[in-house]
Formats: C-alpha cells, structure tokens, sequence
C-alpha cells in the first residue's frame, strides 16, 4: 500500500525540514565564525566575503524570455549577474553575454532547498509564494525583489503571492493601486514599487517588427486557450471548434503546453475528431512570434497570451465567459473589479452558451468594429507605461537599489 501525503501536508513536512536543517546550518556557521575569529588572534571575520551580489532565479525556463532583455542591458554595464533555473534545458544556460553566469540548481524542493540559505545581496524573481510555501527567505540574502511576468494584475497570484518580498516592478498605475490596498489590509510594509514597464514586450515588438508582414486572403482565427476545466477547450470544447469552422475561416488551434497533462483525455479527443486538414491546423511551436503574427484574431479565456496578442500585435479576441473562482487568489481580497474584468471588454467580444451557435457574427464584429481598436490603445496605455524603456528603467532600478542596499549594510558594520 502506498502512502499519500496531500501538497497542504508535504509542504509543511517540507518546511519543518527545512527548518531544521536551517538550525543547523546557523549554528554551524557560528561555531565557523568562532573558529575563524580564534585563529586570526581576535580579529573580526567579514561573513559576506562569499556573498552573490546578484542572483535572478527563475522557476521554469519559460520565463527566460522576461529576465533576457533585462540581462543583456545589465551585461552592457558590465553589473553581474548570476541565473538559477529549475530548468535543465533552461536557454539561459547557452547565454554567453559577458558578466553573466547561469547554472542549474534543480527542481523543485531541491531548488529551494538551495534558495532557501543562498548568500546574496540582491534576489530579483517572478515567482510568487516567497515565504509562503517552500521556498523561504534566507537569512543572508539582503533585499528580494519581484518581477511581473506578464501584463497581469499584482493580486494575480493565489493568497499572498507577493507580500513579503521587498520591492516590485510594475507597469500600470492600477497594479499600484491593488498592492498598496492589499499591503494596508493586512498591515505590510508598503514595498518600493517602481514603474518600469514590460521588458519581454518591448522585446517582442522588436522581434515582431522584423518579421515580413503578413496579409491572408482569408482571416486566420487563433484558438489559444489556458489550461484546466474554465478553458475554452474544457468548457466548450467541440462545439467552439465548430462554431469558428463554420466561420469559413482558417483555424489554428494552440493549446496551452500545461492541457497535455492536465486536460490529456480532452485534447487527445478533440484531435482525433477534428486532425489537421487545409482549414485547421494544431499548434505546439516552442517559439508562439509567429502563429501570433499569422493571426488575425485570437479565441481565448484568461490567459496572459491575450494581452500579448492584442496590445504588441494590435490585433481583437474572443474571450471566453469563465466561471472562474477567485476565491484562492488575492483578487478575492479587494473591494473593486480587478483591471483584467475591465479590459477584456475593451479588446474584444465575451463568447457565453447563449452566443456560441453565433459565433461567426463574433468573429466579423471584432475584426471590423472601430470600438476595439479605440480600446485596445485605451488598454495598453494603462498596462503598459514606459513602452520601449522597460529594460533600462529595470536595469536602473537593480543597480540603484543594489548600492542603497551595500550601502546600509556598510554603514551598519560601521555602528556596530
């Protein structure tokens, strides 16, 4: 018989070890410490000559595309940095700028195992949960800072995503907004929040603008959903793929790479009943530039795919009618509509069980309606500040608050 032990009960396993084995790492360290300042005849003993000045951690390789743009502008400045994945096949891992160093440090709790007592001044991530779950604040790392990974709400996450790192990068006034109402209702010291706009977009627009245009004789509808039982796949499945068939339309349909394993049976159905054929075409590029740039409008639910296709491309959506519990999420928490519920309207048409069977009129509506284009610019200019200027302005904000954060430490060796 095999024992179970559910996440809830296998995280705190993993946090009393952690703890534990935290214990003993601090007392070992003293006793070290003690030994050292015994062999050098009492003299003090500088703890922080093995100190990372700069580490950026990322938990997927997915997210190598958020964190690039930001590096190559630090490397330009000769600042160092050190990369930590989860991923072994990480594109990080071939980078060969100068002043950057990247290196596997495995999955999962064995990754945050290592985090957990890394040795580091600085710490930029996006991954949210720090302090929460697994991965604890280490005792010698000085200042933790987050990264948004998308155009995206700050209460995104699930409960307490964010609220014990120590300063955020933002790129819209209202993600501001949320973070200091969540820091006031629960007391938390308000985080140095800089607007610095969106790296990875910025890079998109770039790599966007070299590609050759793209003009179909027939509209290319793109079907790119999230994952999970609110997905446009699990919600409406065959009938959505009729529907947009039945639009004479071209159909790509890109499944989000998570539905392989989570909606398997679902996805495995749906390509034995609809395969490839010269009107639909399953999508899995690594790369998604340019089935995006092919498209001439997106079917989606809430994904961050959305905001990419429809502020860089400039281009309308379908978004699905989510029944989507926000219950575990800080989102939960406020006491206004979050951002994304107004900004789905503005860009394009909600697709519900009671327009389904007409969703060609959809379709037709967002590709020639004035209204979107009006709302999609209305969107991007709340979301997206700084266009263009993302990655210097997070390059400043890195290096200001390293020196603001060596400097303190300096002047508290001095008091001491």
């Amino acid at each position: 018989m095999k024992l179970y032990i559910d996440p809830g009960t296998g995280s705190m396993l993993f946090a009393i070890f952690v703890g534990i084995i935290g214990a003993l790492n601090y007392l070992l360290k003293g006793w070290i410490v003690k030994l050292k300042f015994l062999i050098t005849g009492g003299k003090a003993v500088d703890t922080n000559q093995n100190k990372i000045p700069f580490i950026i951690f990322a938990d997927h390789k997915r997210y190598w595309v958020n964190f690039y743009p930001v590096i190559q502008e630090l490397s330009k400045r000769g600042f160092d940095t050190v990369y930590m994945t989860c991923s072994p096949d990480d594109p990080g891992l071939k980078c060969d700028l100068p002043h950057f160093k990247a290196e596997f440090i495995g999955e999962g709790n064995k990754a945050f195992a290592k985090l957990n007592f890394i040795n580091a001044t600085l710490l930029l991530a996006t991954t949210p949960g720090l302090d929460v779950y697994q991965w604890k604040r280490s005792k010698n790392v000085s200042h933790y800072m987050h990264m948004l990974h998308a155009s995206c709400e700050v209460v995104g996450y699930r409960m307490f995503g964010i609220d014990y790192y120590d300063s955020i990068m933002i790129s819209g006034d209202y993600q501001l907004r949320d973070l200091r109402y969540i820091e006031n209702l629960r007391n938390l010291p308000h985080k140095d929040a800089r607007m610095v706009g969106i790296p990875y977009m910025d890079e998109m627009v770039k790599r966007k603008e070299a590609l050759p245009k793209v003009t179909n004789e027939t509209p290319v509808i793109l079907l790119a959903p999230s994952w999970g039982p609110s997905s446009v796949l699990c919600k409406f499945g065959a009938k959505a793929i009729n529907g947009l068939l039945k639009t004479g339309y071209k159909v790509i349909i890109r499944p989000h790479p998570q539905s392989y394993t989570a909606d398997k049976a679902v996805i495995d159905k749906l390509k034995k009943q609809f395969p490839n054929s010269a009107q639909l075409q399953w999508n899995n590029d690594n790369d998604n530039l340019e089935v995006l740039n092919k498209a001439d409008i997106m079917v989606s639910d809430f994904s961050g795919v959305v905001f990419d296709f429809s502020l860089v491309f400039d281009k309308p959506i379908i978004y699905v009618d989510s029944d989507w519990d926000m219950s575990p999420y800080d989102i939960w928490w406020l006491d206004h509509e979050c951002w994304t519920m107004t900004a789905y309207p503005r860009i394009g048409a909600k697709l519900t069980m009671d327009n389904i069977d007409h969703i060609d009129d959809l379709v037709k509506d967002c590709l020639t309606n004035p209204k979107y284009v009006t709302g999609r610019q209305q969107v991007r200019d709340e979301t997206w500040q700084h266009r263009g200027e993302a990655s210097v302005r997070a390059a400043d904000f890195i290096i200001e608050k390293y020196k603001e954060v060596t400097s303190k430490s300096r002047r508290e060796k001095v008091n001491q």
